[in-house]
Formats: structure tokens, C-alpha cells, sequence
């Protein structure tokens, strides 16, 4: 995989719906119609630190944020304004540890299914080899 980010950080912040200080996803690293990857970087005035570690909140976050780039990033491909999405279901979450300030995660969201305004995803966030959290989620599009 490659770590140059296809797009830019701005970019990035352009396509989520999430403004600072809620953003929890920094690059796009990798991008299909099945799967993205994405990069975060923690730093010292995140919202989710405690005691200096990420927290659970956090890394949940962070997957579904990236969840949301992959959405918003297909649109923004097709150059048509992406619909806003909501976590629906957060199942079979298993945090297994935990990133310190300065830590750089890369979090992978693989597609499972869509269907209508739903999609299903299995996230897995990690620190080099190591495993962060790995969870299931719905989201659900709000299509006006």
C-alpha cells in the first residue's frame, strides 16, 4: 500500500462532514469501490485523548469517519455532492489497544454490503502490525 496520500489533508477536511475539532481522519491512502484506507495522526489537543492514549471513542470514530471519506470520496470522483451519513449500528467491537500522542493509525473500511441508503462495513484500525480496534458498523445515508 502506499502511504502518499491521494488527495490532499484540506481535501480530506473538505469531504467529511465532521469539522475540527471532530476530525478523526487526516489521509486518504488507498480508495475502490470496495475499500478505502485512511491515516490519522494523534496529536496532544485531540478531543478523545485521556492520559495521553486515544481512546475507545476515538478509534470508533475514526472508522466511522472513514467510512464517511469513502462515501463522500465517491461522490467527489463523480464531481455530485455526497448526502450526509449517520452511524446506524456499531456491533462485534473489539478495542485491543490503544495509540499514544504522535502515533499514526491507517484504518481500513471494507464494504460488506449496500443496500438502498445502507451499508455495511467491517473497520480495522492498526498501528504498524499491531491491531487497534476492529468493529462492524451500518451507516445510513440521509438522501433529501
Amino acid at each position: 500500500m502506499n502511504l502518499k496520500p491521494l488527495i490532499s489533508t484540506e481535501k480530506v477536511k473538505e469531504l467529511l462532514p465532521q469539522k475540527e475539532p471532530f476530525v478523526m481522519v487526516h489521509d486518504l491512502l488507498d480508495y475502490n469501490e470496495e475499500e478505502i484506507t485512511t491515516g490519522f495522526l494523534v496529536e496532544k489537543d485531540n478531543i478523545f485523548i485521556e492520559n495521553g492514549l486515544f481512546n475507545e471513542s476515538g478509534l470508533i470514530e475514526n472508522v466511522a469517519q472513514t467510512t464517511a471519506l469513502h462515501t463522500s470520496y465517491s461522490y467527489y470522483i463523480k464531481d455530485e455532492i455526497a448526502p450526509v451519513g449517520y452511524i446506524a449500528q456499531i456491533q462485534n467491537t473489539k478495542v485491543e489497544n490503544f495509540p499514544k500522542v504522535g502515533d499514526y493509525i491507517i484504518t481500513t473500511v471494507k464494504i460488506l454490503a449496500e443496500f438502498d441508503d445502507i451499508t455495511l462495513v467491517n473497520g480495522l484500525a492498526k498501528l504498524k502490525d499491531q491491531t487497534l480496534v476492529k468493529t462492524r458498523m451500518k451507516t445510513y445515508l440521509a438522501k433529501s
